[in-house]
Order: C-alpha cells, then structure tokens, then sequence
C-alpha cells in the first residue's frame, strides 16, 4: 500500500503480531490505521491508500520485527543496517532533547533512529526528528571556506581563510552574535573571541525576552519541572496557549498517555492490568482524565481534551489568570459569566487532582500567558510545570546570556561574526541589510546556504550535529551531548568542515 513520503509497505512479510496496530492506535492514538479481513487474508494498512495521518507514523519502522514497514527515505540510498556508523546524539526539531542515532554510510547521513532514554523520549521519536534531518546531505551547503564577493564565490585552504579572518578582526571591534541552533560550545568560544559586551545571542528582542522568562520562572524556588516520561503519570493538565504537537510533538504524546491515567485507575479497581488495551477501553469507555486546552487554533489533541477553547492570545492569558485567581480563591473581574464558570471548572479539576501539570511556552509570543501559568502552578503548590521554547538550544542560550540583535545592532562595530544563525529569519531584511552594511567584513559559520551566507565576505564551513560534538540544553534545563557520527574529510580529503567552536577556537 501506498503510504506517503516517509513509510514503505510490504505485506508479505507479516507475522500478524499486531504490534503496529498496538502502537498506532493504542498508544499513539491513530484513528487512519488498523487491522483488516480474517485468517490468510489478513491485513495491516489503511481503509484506503494514502499517507498515514499521525505525526508519530516513523515508529511503526521500529515497532514491526519483520520490515512490513521500513524507511522510505533511507531506502532511496539503500545500505545494509550493519554496515552503517552511529553516535548517539540529540534531535535537533525542538527544544525537548530527544536521543537519537544517526546512521551514516560513504559520507551521508542515511537514517534515524530512536536511542532509548528513559527520562525523555523513551522508545518513540515525532516524525519531524525521524525524517527531517535531509538538510546534512545538501549539495549546495558549504563544504569549504570560501571568500565571496556578491555572486562570486572562491573556495580556500582552511590555513587562507584563517590568517585572512584574523587579519580583518585583529585590533578591531567586532561584534559576535550567536544562535539558539548553535551548541552552548559554540557559543561559548564566540563570547570568548568577541568578549561579553560585543557578544548577541542571535535572536530579537522579542523572542529572547520570553525565553529568559521561561528560563527564569524554571529557575523559581518552588516550580518542580517534570521531565516526558514524569507527564505520563499527571491525572489532570492544562495547556495554555501552545498547539503542542507542533512545539514539542513528543510531548504531546506524553499528555496523550495522561489522558489515559483515569482508564487505568477505573481498571484497576477491577484487577485489570494496565497493559490490556482493549479490556481496559471496554471498562473506561469515554472516561479521560481531565485536559483543558486554551491555544490559538484547534490542536491535534482535541480528541482526548475534555475542553478545548480557541481564543486570542489576550483572552488566554486572562483566562489563564482567571484560573490562578479561582484556585486561591480570589476574585477575578472583567469577564463574562460563562467564562468565569469554564475558569471556575478548570480551577475546581486542578484543585481535585492528585498530580495536576500546567504547560505553557513562547510559541504565542506573550509573557503574560507564561506567567499566567506560572501563577497557576503556584497557587496549586502540588503542580508540575513545563514551559516550551522554540529552538534546541534556546535554553542553553538564555542561561548564557548575551545583547539582543536588536541592542548589538545599535553599537558600533568593524566586523560581525554569525555563528549558524539566519538573521533574515529573525529580524526584517531592511534592518539586516543596514547592520550588515556598518561591516567592513561579515565571517559566517554555517552548514546551510542561508541568506545570511550570501551575505558573507568569508564563509567557513561549520560541522552540523551528525559531523561534530557539542552539548545543547532542553527545554527542561537539561543539559546533554551529542557526538561526531562521521568525519566527512575522511571520505573526501579536499573537505574542511569543522565544528564552529573549533574554527573560533583556532
């Protein structure tokens, strides 16, 4: 059968051991996948061909022992498991940290993998962290350092590009700006280089703000942050203004097995066990332990949310607040009636719960709902919180610290240096344009022909995750290391990608 882009179907290898069915639909909630017909007819696929619908379809290629489902994207360049390299490393998709392998074969990055890690991802992957990784093998990303002039574009030795670079910051003021994509290694060494006054984090005013926020609400005395395999165990959560599956969608798996905890505690008291997925459905019925969602649209998550209200930014947070006010038993004016009731019912669950989670994050881009939710953490006193951040270094950035783009641009400056970061997705092009333009030189570090590459006197060629080391910190605050999978130098000698903190370094 047809499957989409990602998934490869082969029927006639199956031992109808139904554990793809278990995990789809069970576990991972699926409703566009099952199990058809009888006896030698039997058949795992969809009513119809088509791609699979869940964000989490790339684990069926691990969960089948037979290879009904394999990876379409590795099957294109197709090697033997065997003869591949692994390192165990971090995905870089979004801020959760989850461990994977990357497999490389003759200098590619061939195949993901989950790497079991009990605290975070465990034995699932999202999609986004299986298959979006294609960027390593780009053909046009740089490979070399090369000295550009417009369109014109040089390729150097590695020995060229650094005595030229050195030349063209000695003795001037330069101004280093970092990135939330970039290791805490990476960023640490530019800090080193440029010193703390000329060093930015690469992101706006805006985005920065909230993530020290985040950050610094994490760091309260009294806020217990619970890792992903912590949210399974939560009998009631509150979602405040993220569209999860799209900001953390491994986590949105873990809220989806808290929806669970109220079947199982109703099984339970019949002496039934956990695992029988359809006995315990069968004893639950419609029962769900209680998740309100208050996001901007409507979520992925809304099958198994016993509210789901979709409002403004504005309207979150002050519903968000109305809900703090009524777990301590405050009054809260300024809205209507039937709000109040609807805060009034979320405040009354959170109150009954025995272990009530609050999650919240930046992907709105307004304070005032983190701090909304970390109001109603804290009225609660027995809740877990989780805030996201948007990218996988974001935390690690926040806790570093550094100028805004916004407040570097404003000083005066010789030369920039941009660590694997695009300012044109941060900032509007004119007023990058302008910065850019103060230089005398702009030196880039980067493995993407990123719009701010092609602004580049000096292009050196930065190692992405699969080619070097670093350390990267989570939206949790945890910090974890990820490893060279392969040397591309190795395969192609005349190549000189080097992990950017190693270019700084030198």
């Amino acid at each position: 059968q047809e499957l989409g882009s990602f998934i490869s179907h082969e029927m006639n290898r199956c031992i109808a051991c139904y554990r793809c069915v278990r995990y789809y639909k069970d576990y991972a909630g699926g409703t566009d996948f099952g199990v058809y017909a009888s006896a030698s007819r039997v058949y795992f696929g969809r009513p119809e061909s088509g791609t699979l619908e869940s964000e989490f379809s790339g684990n069926l290629t691990e969960v089948c022992p037979t290879g009904v489902f394999t990876d379409k994207t590795h099957s294109e360049r197709y090697n033997r498991k065997w003869d591949m390299q692994y390192a165990p490393s971090v995905c870089q998709g979004c801020s959760s940290g989850c461990n994977i392998s990357p497999g490389e074969r003759y200098g590619e990055l061939r195949r993901v993998e989950n790497r079991f890690n009990g605290e975070v991802n465990q034995y699932f992957l999202c999609d986004k962290g299986r298959f979006g990784t294609g960027y390593v093998n780009n053909a046009d990303r740089p490979r070399q350092p090369q000295f550009r002039t417009g369109d014109n574009v040089t390729t150097v030795s590695v020995d060229k590009a650094l005595d030229t670079v050195i030349e063209n910051i000695q003795g001037k003021k330069v101004l280093g700006i970092g990135s939330p994509r970039a290791s805490l290694e990476s960023n640490f060494a530019l800090r080193e280089l440029v010193g703390q006054e000329n060093f930015s984090t690469g992101l706006s005013q805006k985005e920065q703000s909230l993530v020290e926020l985040a950050a610094s609400i994490m760091q309260t005395e009294g806020v217990y942050n619970p890792n992903m395999r912590e949210i399974e165990s939560y009998d009631a959560v509150l979602i405040l203004g993220e569209d999860l599956t799209q900001t953390a969608p491994r986590m949105a798996l873990s809220v989806r097995q808290a929806a669970k905890n109220k079947a199982k505690e109703m099984a339970a008291e019949r002496r039934t066990q956990e695992w029988l997925a359809e006995p315990v459905q069968r004893i639950a019925q419609d029962e769900k332990s209680p998740i309100y969602i208050l996001a901007a649209t409507q979520t992925r998550l809304a099958d198994v949310a016993t509210g789901e209200v979709v409002a403004s930014p504005n309207d979150i947070a002050r519903l968000g607040f109305a809900v703090a006010a009524a777990v301590a038993g405050e009054k809260f004016t300024g809205l209507d009636e039937d709000t109040k009731a609807f805060a009034q019912t979320i405040a009354d669950t959170l109150k009954a719960a025995k272990k009530p989670l609050i999650i919240s994050g930046t992907s709105l881009q307004d304070a005032a709902i983190m701090e909304a939710a970390a109001q109603v953490a804290q009225s609660l006193g027995n809740a877990g919180l989780t805030l996201t951040v948007p990218e996988v270094n974001s935390m690690g950035l926040a806790i570093l610290g550094g100028n805004s783009l916004e407040q570097a641009f404003a000083q005066d400056y010789d030369a920039i240096i941009v660590v694997e970061n695009d300012l044109y997705r941060r900032l509007p092009a004119k007023q990058v344009d302008a910065a850019l333009a103060k230089a005398k030189d702009v030196i880039v570090l980067d493995h993407a022909e990123t719009a701010t590459v092609k602004k580049a006197s000096v292009v050196l060629s930065a190692a992405s995750f699969a080619e070097g080391d670093g350390t990267v910190v989570s939206q949790e605050g945890r910090a974890q290391r990820f490893y060279q999978v392969y040397d591309p130098s190795y395969y192609k000698p005349e190549l000189a990608i080097k992990e950017s903190w190693r270019w700084l370094h030198a």
